[in-house]
């Protein structure tokens, strides 16, 4: 059965966060386990938002992009809603739900009223992320759970040393004296096309748990 769409929500309200910029506060007591609204937008594939965002700035942690699968992402900048300003909390009082390939906030404990609400974004790390990578996305949520990161995970894992193979050794047999081979004409390389440099991916607020 369709689910109607939740543009707007009677349980919210949008006004300046001390986390940052616009948030999303509660206007009511919220009890848990309520549906509070739809992260609505431009629903477009993953290359139409490399190609979108091509020229973002990469020292910028500013991302209305929502992955619901390995298909779809929601561009809440493009005819998004209120669900878009909800910013990250790494102890949020709220989580992301796909259910028939929708995005929803829900309460995951009871919200009072006045109190903003967020959700952990956790956006994924790439292998050639910058040095200063948790620096653009660090995380001000002020939680005492607060990891310092909207990445996740937290830390970059660490890369496992190569294995070093163990050496045999043969049963030692009198040397016969090697041949040697006739030495034939090098042959060139075949000239490769240069390779164009890739594009790296804009970020993307990662979906929660599905229905």
């Amino acid at each position: 059965m369709p689910i109607p769409e939740m543009r707007t929500s009677r349980w919210i309200e949008v006004r300046n966060s001390p986390i940052h910029g616009k948030g999303v506060f509660a206007a009511r007591r919220v009890p848990k386990g309520t549906r509070l609204i739809e992260y609505l937008g431009d629903r477009i594939s993953h290359k139409e938002a490399d190609e979108r965002y091509v020229d973002h700035d990469p020292n910028d942690n500013h991302t209305f992009l929502f992955i619901v699968d390995r298909h779809v992402v929601i561009d809440a900048g493009v005819g998004g809603n209120d669900a878009r300003f909800i910013n990250h909390s790494c102890d949020g009082n709220c989580e992301s739900v796909i259910q028939q390939r929708r995005v929803f906030i829900e309460s995951t404990r009871v919200i009072e009223k006045g109190e903003e609400l967020g959700y952990d974004y956790e956006i994924g790390r790439e292998k050639d992320d910058p040095d200063n990578v948790d620096e653009i996305f660090a995380c001000r949520c002020g939680s005492p759970k607060c990891r310092g990161t909207m990445l996740y995970p937290a830390e970059k894992p660490a890369e496992k040393p190569a294995r070093k193979k163990a050496k045999k050794t043969a049963p030692k047999t009198a040397k016969k004296p090697a041949k040697k081979p006739a030495k034939k004409p090098a042959k060139k390389p075949a000239k490769k096309p240069a390779k164009k440099p890739a594009k790296k991916p804009t970020r993307r607020a990662k979906g929660g748990r599905g229905r």
